[in-house]
């Protein structure tokens, strides 16, 4: 129970149902207070409150769990490396992989109980994982790096509902958090800085920054890290391309600490290579070719695509070009609405 009204209406639809819930909060910093505040974030103090109250009024026990040291170390390191290496991760993404259906499963399994259940927004049916009927809201994308494994342990009561139904079934329950704002930054940097966040932690690194049709020097930055393919805004190049029209970042080298920027149209690509794939869906990894679609970043636009396994990779050729696909994110493939599996981007083309 973050101390939103998605998982104060996931507990209490299950706790109507019959099962025998219990309500945890995820402490997730040794200082709360260094962490979003103003119902911004998901592990704040007034989280903490918020959720308690839900759980008195739904009438079932409530426990908080210190996972402070697990989530420094498999998210918020985690964010900080795969930076400084040149990589977006998507945190919400490894808090669900490493924390919720990790961590958090394996507690819950080894107490006794059978699953672990959250507010997200998708559908669970027969161990197979589905879009949720509020498109706005799907969040099917963000857990499709998990195992069958972890599905077979997990409940997700809202994915047959929109978001409006949720918040009128909470102001019914009488749940204060019925009219509470969702949270959509990340819940570990404070101000919502994420240079600054970066910068404090890896330090200056001044590097050139190079436009890719001339390979001209066109300005320098602090720190590779704090940009990410198909960027646009806060370059800071004092000059505009020679047609007059906008540059975003092409991509990202740590090596040599150089971000190359380059017209819009420098951004689309058509291949796609992906690591550590999972086949979580209701068939096993293809022997051939399959034809599907894709999702590439967190409710971004969906590809037809056909996909491959080769040599432990999984390629993906999109039927239209796709612009700013970044190392590190997830690519997760669809069939129609039901998830087949995903992969973390390694390059694309």
């Amino acid at each position: 129970m973050s101390g939103g009204v998605d998982s104060a209406v996931a507990a209490a639809r299950i706790a109507e149902a019959g099962h025998d819930v219990t309500g945890v909060h995820l402490a997730l910093s040794a200082n709360p207070r260094s962490y979003r505040t103003g119902a911004r974030g998901c592990c704040t103090l007034e989280d903490v409150r918020d959720a308690r109250r839900a759980a008195d009024v739904i009438g079932i026990p409530f426990y908080v769990w210190d996972m402070a040291e697990r989530f420094h170390h498999d998210v918020v390191e985690d964010f900080v490396s795969e930076y400084a290496a040149g990589r977006t991760p998507n945190p919400c993404l490894r808090c669900n992989e490493k924390i919720k259906f990790e961590a958090v499963l394996d507690r819950a399994l080894a107490l006794g109980f059978d699953a672990v259940a959250t507010g997200h927004h998708a559908r669970l049916e027969n161990g197979v994982l589905r879009r949720s009927v509020d498109p706005g809201k799907d969040q099917s994308y963000v857990l499709g790096v998990l195992t069958r494994e972890q599905l077979a342990h997990a409940m997700f009561p809202l994915g047959d509902s929109t978001k409006e139904q949720v918040r009128a079934e909470a102001a019914r329950r009488g749940l204060t958090v019925a009219d509470k704002p969702d949270s959509h930054d990340i819940c570990f940097i404070a101000d919502g800085d994420t240079r600054a966040f970066l910068a404090e932690r890896l330090g200056t690194r001044p590097g050139p920054i190079v436009d890719a049709l001339t390979g001209e020097v066109l300005g320098e930055h602090d720190g590779a890290y704090g940009f990410t393919v198909g960027q646009r805004k806060g370059l800071r190049l004092g000059r505009p391309a020679p047609d007059g029209r906008p540059r975003y970042v092409l991509s990202i080298e740590p090596a040599t600490n150089t971000v190359t920027v380059g017209p819009r149209s420098a951004l689309e690509v058509t291949s796609i290579i992906a690591e550590r794939p999972i086949w979580n869906g209701p068939i096993d990894e293809p022997r051939g070719p399959l034809t599907c679609s894709v999702q590439l970043r967190a409710h971004g636009e969906v590809y037809g695509c056909r996909a491959r396994v080769t040599d432990g990779l999984l390629r993906i050729d999109l039927d239209r070009p796709a612009t700013g696909v970044a190392p590190g994110q997830a690519a997760v493939l669809y069939d129609g609405d039901v998830v087949l599996g995903s992969g973390t981007i390694r390059s694309a083309s």
